[in-house]
């Protein structure tokens, strides 16, 4: 056996690395890898490995992967005569004789630091000693690509930018009618930018034709600040908290909206304005970082710290038939350059590298 692939940090529910994880494994399947999960994924030869070590167990379910990871993981390296280690996440085995290959997704931790923050610390001391003992990175973004050759002095033939896809089969164009609500779809972190999200649209002039529907998984820290904003403004009747949405549901509930509306302060990719562009619903979404590499010409970008813009790009919109009509087939045609093959293809080419 030769390739070990991580997958001790699946979550029931997917979210970013998780689905990145789960849409990758069939295109490595042609390296024979043996998957180091909690519970067996049909067609693959799984090592079972401890179950409560997701970010569904928080803070502690962390620690306990890392400890695994520091402790656990290179007994099982070695046992499996393993010759290269696959993470999708940045963790591996310090200071031991495994050699792996990482996927980086951000540096946000790092660009919006929280005092006492777990993840600020994990990124200042953890992360970089991991980029620095790896074989190789693979990055999800040029604009994470450069993140780490600025923030940790990597050298950038040590990196490979790999963009993510989308599910064709899943997110697709559902010719169903609009319906009167702009959708934002992710977490509930103050990078994010809900709260601009919200002041602009309740600056539409006309916003009580129209609703916002937020969807993503509530969060005590947050998801108070963003409630007592909207009853301050007084558009409780007009703004939707539908917290977590299975993925089943997604596709109808983004092809039914008047748009996306994405104007975070960093994304290391932002899969939701693909994901957007190939169900053909117009996008606006911010002008920096890995956004613009994601959008193209496809979308209107907008500066995420400007909310005159924000409400300036969901009115026209909202009121443009013809400038929705545009967005829509140009999302289309945009996103057919970005899939799982590609992404997959250009991933194994790095890894077999280090078989």
């Amino acid at each position: 056996m030769t390739l070990l692939i991580n997958l001790s940090f699946l979550l029931s529910k997917p979210t970013g690395i998780t689905t990145y994880a789960l849409n990758l494994l069939p295109h490595l399947q042609q390296l024979y890898p043996t998957l180091l999960v909690s519970r067996n994924i049909s067609g693959y030869n799984c090592y079972l490995v401890p179950p409560n070590q997701t970010a569904e167990q928080g803070v502690k379910g962390h620690f306990n992967r890392l400890v695994w990871t520091q402790f656990q993981l290179p007994q099982i390296y070695r046992k499996l005569k393993s010759q290269i280690l696959f993470s999708s996440l940045p963790e591996a085995p310090l200071y031991s004789n495994c050699r792996f290959v990482i996927t980086c997704f951000d540096m946000i931790p790092l660009r919006f630091p929280k005092r006492f923050s777990p993840l600020t610390a994990y990124h200042r001391y953890y992360t970089p000693q991991v980029l620095k003992q790896a074989q190789h990175i693979i990055c999800i973004s040029e604009t994470t690509a450069q993140d780490i050759t600025n923030f940790y002095g990597i050298p950038a033939n040590k990196i490979t930018a790999i963009p993510l896809a989308y599910d064709r089969n899943h997110f697709r164009l559902l010719n169903l009618p609009t319906r009167n609500y702009f959708l934002y779809i992710g977490r509930q972190e103050p990078y994010k930018n809900i709260q601009g999200l919200i002041a602009a649209f309740a600056a539409l002039p006309n916003y009580k034709d129209y609703e916002l529907w937020l969807v993503g998984p509530s969060d005590r820290r947050y998801t108070p600040t963003l409630t007592a904003q909207v009853a301050e403004l007084g558009i409780t009747n007009q703004v939707k908290f539908l917290d977590y949405v299975p993925y089943d549901e997604l596709p109808k509930i983004i092809n039914e909206a008047i748009a996306l509306v994405f104007p975070s302060l960093w994304e290391g990719f932002g899969l939701p304005v693909l994901e957007a562009m190939a169900c053909g619903t117009p996008v606006i979404t911010s002008n920096l970082s890995s956004l613009p590499e994601v959008a193209g010409d496809a979308a209107i970008l907008i500066d995420p710290y400007n909310t005159g813009e924000i409400t300036e790009a969901m009115q026209a919109i909202a009121t443009n038939s013809g400038l929705r009509s545009r967005l829509s087939s140009q999302g289309i045609t945009h996103c057919q350059q970005f899939s799982w093959e590609k992404t997959g293809k250009a991933t194994v080419e790095v890894l077999s590298r280090y078989i």
